[in-house]
């Protein structure tokens, strides 16, 4: 077994548990930071898969950005409703049931697949191209996007004031 199947194994195991510990944990709080350490994982994964352009992003964006968002939306609301925010696996038996259904058809597509040989190396720089592709065909979607969230950012800041 080769040293990147074994990191690959260990990111495995450790985005499960941060998943699932997401799912069951009952403080919501708690909940969110499982979900920073499954979106680190999940972007160690893209560095195992030699995309560490898309390791930052990933970092940058979810790890860093999202998180933060939902933290502070976390602690606003609970300031407004003025208790802390439960949360509950009411479908705890159907949710497992639909997880290992997916988890079949996903592997017995990959039971299926041809088995890959050698990978072919990297032609160019694939942070150029990802790079050309933001600045270019999708350079008005993101910048509208941004523009969405420091309004939605606003509209929270808004909504937590105290009344004077």
């Amino acid at each position: 077994m080769t040293a990147e199947a074994v990191a690959f194994v260990g990111v495995a195991v450790v985005l499960l548990g941060s998943s699932l510990a997401v799912v069951l944990t009952p403080n919501l709080f708690h909940s969110i930071l499982y979900l920073a350490v499954a979106l680190v994982a999940t972007g160690v994964v893209f560095l195992l898969l030699d995309a560490p352009f898309l390791f930052g992003v990933q970092l940058l964006l979810y790890a860093g950005g999202v998180v933060t968002i939902v933290v502070f939306a976390i602690m606003l609301t609970e300031r407004l409703v003025g208790r802390t925010i439960r949360q509950a696996s009411r479908y705890l038996i159907n949710g497992a049931l639909l997880s290992v259904a997916v988890f079949a058809g996903v592997a017995g597509f990959l039971v299926q697949a041809p088995l890959a040989g050698a990978r072919p190396g990297v032609s160019g720089d694939l942070t150029l191209a990802v790079g050309r592709a933001l600045v270019g065909a999708f350079a008005v979607p993101l910048e509208l996007l941004g523009v969405l969230l420091v309004i939605a950012l606003l509209g929270a800041l808004y909504f937590a004031r105290s009344e004077p």
